[in-house]
C-alpha cells in the first residue's frame, strides 16, 4: 500500500512527460500501479465504511435487527475495544439453539462484513462479531458494568425502537426475560381440576434499562407491572391475558 504522497510524486513525473517505465524504475513501483493511480488516486478502502463513521452518519441497514440486537446487547452483551482487540460479545444459554442462532443472524444484518464466532462454555455459548466499529452502533458501551453507569439511547436509536418496538422487546426478553407457566387448582361441581395460565418476567439490575423495556411495552399497549422483592434487581411482571397473547404473538418462549 502506497502513501498519497508518493502517487502524487508518480503521476506528477508522468505528466512531465516521462515514460511510465522510467517512473517505475526511479520511484521502484510497478508500471500496474502507476496506471491504475491514473484513474483513481484514492487508494481503495478495505472494509465497507461505518454507517456511523461517515461526515453523514446513517442508521443501520436493517433497522428491525438492529432493534433486536440492541436489546440483546443491553441484557447479555457487551463489548471488548481495545488495541489488536475489538469485539461485541452476546452470551446465550446453550439449552437454546434458537436463540443463539437469532443473535448471529441479527449480528449479521446488522454489519455482514465481520467475521463470527461462537465459543462454547458450561451452559452457554458466546456470540462473537470481530470489528471495531460495534462502539459506534452501540454508544451505551463504556466503563464497569451497566447498572452503573447511565444508559440512554442516542435520538437515532431512539427513532429505531419507536419504529420496531417489538424486535427490541423480544431481544430483551431473550436476554433478560422469560416466559412460564403458572397453574392452580379450583373447585369445579364439587371436582378440583388444573388451571394454567402463562406469564412473562423481565429481569435487570439497571433502572434504565428496565424504563427502556416498560416504554417499549407501554408504546404497544402491554400491561405490566413491578414486584416487590429484596434484591437489587428489578423484575417486571406480564400477566394479564390480553397482554400475554400480544407477547406470545411478538415475542414468545425462547427455542
Amino acid at each position: 500500500m502506497y502513501d498519497i504522497s508518493t502517487r502524487k510524486r508518480a503521476l506528477a513525473l508522468v505528466g512531465q512527460g516521462r515514460s511510465l517505465n522510467s517512473v517505475s524504475k526511479e520511484m521502484g513501483v510497478s508500471r500496474h500501479a502507476i496506471t491504475c493511480w491514473l484513474s483513481r488516486l484514492e487508494p481503495l478502502s478495505r472494509t465497507p465504511p461505518c454507517v456511523r463513521c461517515q461526515d453523514f452518519p446513517r442508521i443501520p441497514e436493517d433497522p428491525p435487527a438492529y432493534a433486536y440486537l440492541l436489546g440483546l446487547y443491553l441484557g447479555d452483551g457487551y463489548i471488548i475495544s481495545k488495541p489488536r482487540q475489538h469485539y461485541l460479545m452476546v452470551t446465550c444459554t446453550a439449552s437454546w439453539p434458537g436463540l443463539v442462532d437469532a443473535a448471529e443472524d441479527a449480528m449479521r444484518r446488522v454489519l455482514p462484513e465481520p467475521s463470527i464466532s461462537r465459543l462454547a462454555r458450561t451452559g452457554c455459548i458466546d456470540v462473537k462479531s470481530y470489528t471495531k466499529h460495534w462502539v459506534c452502533l452501540l454508544p451505551q458501551h463504556g466503563p464497569g458494568k451497566k447498572h452503573e453507569r447511565s444508559i440512554t439511547l442516542e435520538p437515532w436509536q431512539q427513532a429505531i425502537v419507536d419504529a420496531h418496538p417489538w424486535d427490541f422487546i423480544r431481544g430483551l426478553i431473550h436476554s433478560d426475560g422469560c416466559r412460564i407457566t403458572n397453574w392452580t387448582t379450583r373447585m369445579v361441581g364439587g371436582e378440583r381440576k388444573r388451571y394454567e395460565y402463562p406469564r412473562y418476567f423481565f429481569t435487570n439490575t439497571s433502572v434504565d434499562i428496565v424504563r427502556l423495556f416498560t416504554d417499549a411495552l407501554d408504546k404497544v399497549g402491554v400491561e405490566w407491572k413491578s414486584l416487590n422483592q429484596s434484591r437489587a434487581a428489578v423484575t417486571i411482571s406480564i400477566a394479564r391475558k390480553a397482554s400475554v397473547a400480544l407477547m406470545d404473538t411478538h415475542v414468545g418462549p425462547k427455542h
